[in-house]
């Protein structure tokens, strides 16, 4: 248990620096893409539960199969995030009927945060998708699989689910509504 907490503590640590100096070394930059896994070998952080603070239900990011699930890490202070949510909540509506085979998230890094707060904030800006506070657990694998810049909200980091449950590669930096757009159809379809 002192080790996972020390891995905790260096996590936020990095959050702390990175926010500190700015993530202009990780913005417009691309992780490389998880290998493709079967049903059976999905990720085990695609299983973690999370609770909607919007609405109280739980969930998880592996429950959606057979959708394309868009992940955005964020935190309610962070102005870049909100600006990011703002373009996600474009792509939506330009996706019109199409919309219905996508899941949107936003996950806070903010531990601490409550879900009133979070809901608060998801609705006094209008976002009207599933807004979750990410576990520590959740955060500790996310950084396993992305690396840190998913833990500094500025860098607005972004990733997709595909509908077979491999992921796309960890995005930062703000990504403009066509290229969500674009980005989430070319998920969404099937392998060549």
């Amino acid at each position: 248990m002192g080790q996972r907490w020390m891995r905790l503590a260096a996590i936020a640590a990095t959050l702390i620096v990175a926010a500190t100096v700015g993530a202009a070394g990780t913005l417009g930059r691309t992780v490389p893409t998880p290998a493709t896994p079967t049903p059976a070998d999905r990720p085990a952080w695609q299983s973690i539960e999370l609770t909607d603070a919007r609405t109280g239900e739980t969930f998880s990011l592996g429950q959606f199969e057979g959708r394309t699930v868009f992940v955005e890490p964020m935190a309610v202070w962070c102005p870049p995030c909100g600006e990011q949510l703002a373009n996600v909540r474009e792509a939506r509506a330009q996706l019109g009927p199409e919309e219905e085979s996508f899941v949107f998230v936003a996950l806070s890094s903010e531990l601490g945060l409550s879900n009133d707060r979070l809901a608060h904030y998801a609705d006094e800006m209008g976002f009207d998708w599933r807004f979750a506070v990410m576990s520590p657990d959740l955060l500790e694998a996310l950084v396993d699989e992305f690396g840190r810049a998913v833990t500094v909200p500025p860098s607005t980091s972004h990733f997709t689910i595909r509908p077979d449950g491999s992921s796309t590669a960890l995005k930062t930096g703000i990504e403009g509504t066509e290229s969500l757009v674009e980005s989430l159809r070319e998920a969404a379809a099937p392998p060549r």
